[in-house]
Order: C-alpha cells, then structure tokens, then sequence
C-alpha cells in the first residue's frame, strides 16, 4: 500500500472503454470499462464517486477501483453528476443526476457492451458521498437497484451537519442546515428514508479522519430496526481511502463482500 492513503487518487488507470450521456450536461454521463474475460454476465456495478459532492473531486479519482472491477470481471459504469460549485449542482440536481443515471445505465451499458452485463438490476458502490447518494438511490427508486456496497458513507446529513464535516459539505449541497431547510433534510437523509429495501452492506475503517466510523454504526442500528436488509463491516486498520484502492489491504474484503452481493442477485 501507499505510504500516502491520498495516493489512489492520481494514481494512472487504464482508459475507460466507453464514455456514454445520460443527459445534455457535460457533467451527466458515464464511463463504461468492459469485463475481462469471458465469463457470464454479471450485474452492471455502477461506482458514485466521493469528494463530498464538491466539483473539485470527480469520477477520475475511481479509475483503480474501476480498472480493478473490470479485470475482475464486473461491468463498470463509473457515474459522474454535478456538483456543489457548478451549474446545476447541489439542490437538488446532484441527487436527480444520481437517481437518473442509475435508472438508464443499465440499458446504456447493454447496449455498449452487448452480452457482458446481466439483466438484472445494477449493484451501486458508493464511497463517502457517493456512499450517501448510492443510499438515497436505493431508498427512493428501490426497483433500480440490485443491491448496496457504501463505502464509508455519509449515511447521516443531519450528523454530518452537526460535525461540520469538510468545513460545511452539507450546507453547500442542500443549501443550508436543518433548521433553515427542514424539508431538504427529509427528502435526501438516508437516515430519514429507511427502510432500505436491497441488501446493503457497508464496509467502513476505524481509522477513518474524513467520516466518522459511529456514522456508520450508528446508521445501520437504525435501519435494521426499520427492517432493512442491512451490515456493518469495520475494519479496524482501515483509513477513508484504503476502502477504494486496489492495492490496500482492506481491498480483498471489499470485493468479497461485492461478490456476495452479486450471488445472492
């Protein structure tokens, strides 16, 4: 692994297959990365990318996840959305980029990659925000989603809010806190949304600086009293990055765990 956790971020990837629209705006589309192989189809995995929805962080910073899923044989999709900082971004056409993508990349995907994605509905890997958005997906448009990875989710607005995490994310993203925009809060809080009707399992590291493992812990006590089809996996020598890079200990785990998710579709 990296000396520097950060380093999966810049580190160079294959170029992705394809590059499919879901939308008129540069920033409403997806990189599609061919499985390696010839094995059956497997369910398309769609990756949201973090960066705590901020322009800065896009979808590039996935390419060694996203190269490492492809030679492991999964259909990639890697998801980019508008974010806080550019037009469009925020509330609420990050989330509505996010819920439109994952409804129509499965069919762009099949029809890019003819008879490498299975017909069955995709398996969104979320992590950090893209956690949180991988969430919201599942709760609000059940029938697109096959299952959940979050990755060291933003599980829960309210608390990330309350803890100002990257100096005031939140706010940027639903336009203030939940006094000033109550009704933001309860349309795209996972933690307002629950159940969860697909399995979900979330992976997070106890040495997380940038999310706070207790968000997560917290927020699947909560969802399975709800009912949700939900688990927790803590990794206690794990830090927020390791959760998305090939080359981390914590990988092997990530991918069992999405191997699992794919066999139980």
């Amino acid at each position: 692994m990296s000396v520097d956790p950060r380093a999966v971020l810049t580190r160079p990837a294959p170029a992705p297959d394809r590059t499919v629209a879901y939308g008129d705006d540069p920033n409403q589309v997806a990189d599609l990365r061919r499985p390696a192989g010839t094995g059956p189809a497997l369910p398309l995995v769609i990756v949201v990318h973090g960066g705590f929805w901020r322009a800065e962080y896009d979808r590039r910073h996935t390419d060694p996840l996203a190269a490492a899923l492809a030679a492991d044989g999964y259909p990639v999709a890697q998801l980019e959305y508008r974010r806080t900082g550019q037009p469009g971004g925020g509330w609420p056409g990050t989330l509505v980029d996010v819920l439109t993508g994952v409804a129509e990349l499965p069919a762009l995907a099949e029809q890019a990659l003819p008879g490498r994605v299975a017909r069955t509905a995709p398996i969104l890997l979320g992590h950090s925000a893209g956690g949180h958005l991988a969430l919201y997906v599942a709760a609000t448009a059940p029938a697109t989603v096959g299952g959940i990875l979050a990755l060291a989710p933003v599980a829960d607005l309210v608390e990330a809010y309350r803890r100002d995490l990257d100096s005031g994310a939140v706010a940027a993203l639903l336009g203030g806190g939940p006094a000033e925009v109550p009704e933001r809060y309860a349309a795209a809080d996972p933690r307002a949304l629950v159940p969860i009707q697909a399995r979900t399992v979330v992976i997070h590291g106890r040495q997380d600086l940038q999310v706070p493992v207790e968000m997560s812990s917290n927020f699947v006590t909560h969802a399975r009293a709800a009912d949700s089809e939900i688990s927790l996996i803590e990794l206690p020598e794990c830090e927020h990055f390791g959760l998305i890079d090939p080359e981390s200990a914590a990988w092997p785990r990530v991918l069992a765990v999405l191997r699992s998710l794919h066999d139980d579709h």
